[in-house]
């Protein structure tokens, strides 16, 4: 079982105090590791920060890490990551330098009742709200014109928690107003499209169009950006 599901009474839940104040992204990629904000990172093997081109036009953000990921200490490095790179490539996006997070840094998960195969379990709105000074950090630090939102997770956490899936996907959506970043008036030139998460594509019933439609999503973000 994981920790999160017998919280105890008062501990926080706030990623601000490890937040540097100053310094670059490798900076915060160490300070993330040392990162107890919310209790997830009691279970998870350790923070999984972004990674990727620092200067990208082109941000990515999932939901959290994967198995594969809180093993590797990378985000997108297991099926969900592979597959999100054939989407890519076939958007005509796999020669624009990106850079791909989540908005929660540590792997939220339960485990099978027979064996030790570790299960995938949503953040709660309170673990994704004391994860975002990570995420607003990044958005600043590498300052994108266009943020990729994987999936519903991804999308509250940009968005706010009015976000649907089903009713915001495939359309550029500017940036709300107040979001960390220091292009003051420019900040409404960045914008956000989302879509479904690769993870969902591959539970899909219908894989084919599932795939179909995430490709057609990216595609959008590929003529924002040309």
């Amino acid at each position: 079982m994981s920790g999160t599901d017998a919280h105890a009474a008062g501990e926080a839940y706030d990623a601000t105090p490890y937040v540097p104040r100053r310094g670059g992204l490798e900076a915060h990629r160490r300070a993330a590791a040392g990162c107890k904000g919310c209790p997830l990172f009691k279970e998870a093997t350790q923070t999984v920060f972004g990674a990727g081109d620092p200067m990208a036009r082109l941000v990515l953000v999932g939901e959290q890490p994967g198995d594969q990921e809180d093993r590797q200490g990378e985000p997108f490095v297991g099926p969900a990551g592979r597959l999100l790179r054939n989407a890519l490539k076939d958007a005509g996006l796999d020669q624009e330098p990106v850079y791909v997070t989540n908005a929660v840094k540590h792997f939220k998960f339960t485990v099978a009742e027979r064996g030790k195969r570790r299960i995938h379990k949503a953040p709660s709105l309170r673990e994704v709200a004391a994860c975002k000074p990570w995420l607003d950090a990044e958005m600043g630090m590498v300052d994108p014109d266009v943020v990729v939102a994987l999936g519903a997770t991804a999308g509250r956490a940009l968005l706010g928690g009015s976000f649907r899936v089903a009713k915001d996907r495939g359309a550029l959506i500017p940036m709300p107003v107040g979001e960390s970043c220091d292009r003051g008036t420019e900040e409404a030139k960045r914008h956000i499209l989302a879509t479904l998460h690769p993870s969902a594509v591959l539970r899909s019933d219908d894989r084919e169009a599932a795939y179909g439609g995430l490709v057609a999503d990216l595609r959008v973000a590929a003529d924002a950006l040309h």
